[in-house]
């Protein structure tokens, strides 16, 4: 079960950075007055395949709090205590 549940954040994973493409393509199409239709029907897909998948999560024994879309937004994905060495 515990591989099941690895696979399902998987592809959660890969489906959360699709999505982030997606919405940086509907950023650019805006940005430059085209029409996004399509792709903001394709982001809505994914949100609720994502849905769907963490359903499937939490039906295979997913205990993990997910964060918040605030929570995700605010972390700071920076290696901590590793300075990076500048002329050497």
């Amino acid at each position: 079960m515990d591989n099941r549940i690895n696979e399902i954040r998987r592809k959660m994973s890969a489906l959360r950075s699709q999505m982030l493409a997606e919405e940086v393509c509907i950023r650019d199409q805006v940005n430059h007055d085209l029409d996004c239709t399509e792709s903001s029907l394709r982001l809505m897909g994914m949100r609720a395949e994502l849905a769907t998948l963490i359903g499937e999560w939490k039906a295979a024994g997913g205990s993990d709090r997910l964060p918040t879309v605030a929570e995700r937004l605010t972390e700071d994905y920076r290696p901590v205590g590793k300075k990076s060495v500048k002329g050497a």
